[in-house]
């Protein structure tokens, strides 16, 4: 008889209201995955993506979904059961990882639930000295900063541009990181700092003393300041919340600057960033355990801290979900699995 377990599903495309908090079965790892009995579960945008119908994606982009589907990518729990033909981990050890990304962008993560099921090569060890709800609002949102600015990690054609990403030189260069408080942002900001980079960091005036405290050498107010009328000379922008708004960071930018919108759908500058001599240049976020091995080190020894807005129970889903659509996010919002 199959067992069951709860979850939060998708029945249809919605607003927080279509999130279900329900009975649903509990997954049977195949080979090369570890079954893991969730403690935690991070949100990220790619979340409220998929419960919309990534309706901000052409139509020819969109994921084609077979409904109930179980939202959500990140996780940090406990290893259950191994299925066949995996070593490297063993029942009782506390793991994290972002779940099938982006091969699973259709629902096939299924991270919203008490039970996922997770590719042995994207689980990594749970950082000692962080609790499960830090570990599972990292992963999604370390990567991303990890893979723009240190490492992309594999060899993955790039589905958003012709050429591949490559990250740039940061040691003793002048970095902006627009949307220093969010999700990626407070991440890409402690990277920089922690590469060498003299980092700038945008947001409202009440993240202040927070992102000087992850290490910012100056914050900019966007609320009283347009930063692209202040800053100048720059080597990189690392644009956290990318889309058309990006180009007007294109003359902040030295001549051979970079810069990196996160979301990169919408730009309209590539002429005039042609005519400065300034890269523009993206990347998908892909999962990977080994690169969560590396950031883990990172967290346990405080060299990355994660920040958490607020977290909520995992039945609580669509109130999650109604605080991320406010905006302004401080962090991460984590779901905390019973």
């Amino acid at each position: 008889m199959s067992e069951m377990m709860k979850a939060v599903r998708l029945h249809a495309f919605g607003g927080p209201e279509v999130l279900r908090y329900e009975d649903a079965l509990k997954p049977v790892p195949a080979a090369g995955e570890v079954l893991v009995r969730v403690h935690a579960v991070g949100l990220n945008p790619p979340d409220w993506y998929l419960r919309d119908g990534y309706s901000m994606l052409p139509p020819e982009w969109q994921p084609k979904v077979a409904f109930p589907i179980i939202p959500g990518t990140d996780i940090s729990g406990v290893v259950e059961t191994l299925g066949p033909d995996v070593a490297g981990f063993a029942a009782g050890d506390a793991v994290y990882a972002m779940v099938r990304f982006p091969e699973g962008m259709a629902g096939e993560s299924r991270a919203y639930a008490q039970y996922v099921t997770v590719p042995a090569e994207q689980l990594s060890l749970k950082p000692a000295g962080i609790d499960h709800r830090q570990a599972a609002a990292a992963p999604m949102s370390l990567l991303t900063a990890w893979q723009f600015l240190v490492d992309l990690g594999h060899d993955a054609p790039n589905p958003l541009q012709p050429d591949q990403h490559r990250p740039v030189p940061l040691e003793g260069r002048s970095v902006l990181v627009n949307g220093a408080a969010g999700g990626v942002g407070h991440f890409a900001l402690q990277v920089a700092k922690r590469k060498g980079a003299h980092v700038t960091a945008v947001a409202s005036g009440r993240h202040a003393a927070l992102l000087r405290d992850l290490g910012a050498d100056a914050v900019i107010d966007y609320t009283r300041t347009p930063p692209e009328d202040v800053a100048g000379d720059l080597d990189l922008v690392v644009d956290a919340l990318g889309g058309p708004s990006s180009a007007r960071f294109l003359r902040t930018l030295k001549r051979g600057g970079a810069l990196f919108p996160v979301f990169p759908l919408g730009f309209a500058g590539a002429e005039e960033a042609e005519a400065r001599g300034v890269t523009v240049s993206a990347t998908q976020v892909r999962s990977s355990g080994a690169q969560l091995a590396e950031v883990g080190r990172l967290m346990a020894d405080g060299s990355i801290r994660v920040v958490l807005d607020s977290n909520y129970p995992l039945s609580d889903a669509r109130l999650a979900h109604a605080r991320a659509a406010k905006g302004h996010i401080q962090g991460k919002i984590v779901l905390d699995v019973a």
